[in-house]
């Protein structure tokens, strides 16, 4: 059964806030000072990060124990790789998005290493934003409304 998942974003009055809204959840970005912002909330580069590790620690939660994979606590870390220059179009041969993205994740286990790859090999298989993030996704404007 496929499923659309839907979210509205508008401008606030403050620098370059913006407010995400999805389901009955909202979520406040900006931009840091350096970049024209009001630093008041993550970024969208950022908000991109975080989903990639709420993504990953919500698939540990739900698969391990039908995968035999025994952890106590689960945490990853998630870095990008940004030239800003490409976006603020000082550099028209830099992309605007992200170089790179790594992540590590961490396990407390008592789990053999090799068993805990395999299982982290899994995650990152069975991920959606990972999955979104390593393939290209068409991208399709819908449309232009005037109001």
């Amino acid at each position: 059964m496929k499923m659309t998942l839907e979210a509205t974003t508008k401008t606030l009055p403050e620098g370059l806030q913006v407010e995400s809204t999805s389901r009955n959840f909202k979520i406040i970005m900006d931009e840091p000072e350096a970049l024209g912002g009001t630093d008041q909330g993550m970024n969208p580069l950022e908000a991109i990060l975080c989903a990639l590790g709420a993504c990953q620690a919500i698939v540990v939660k739900a698969f391990a124990k039908a995968k035999g994979f025994n952890y106590s606590e689960f945490y990853v870390t998630v870095e990008g790789d940004f030239d800003p220059d490409g976006f603020t179009g000082q550099n028209p041969n830099v992309r605007n998005g992200f170089e790179e993205v790594r992540y590590t994740m961490h396990f407390k286990t008592n789990e053999s290493q090799e068993k805990t790859e395999e299982f982290a090999a899994f995650v990152e298989e069975t991920c959606p934003v990972c999955d979104s993030l390593e393939n290209s996704v068409r991208m399709v404007l819908d449309r232009v409304v005037v109001e």
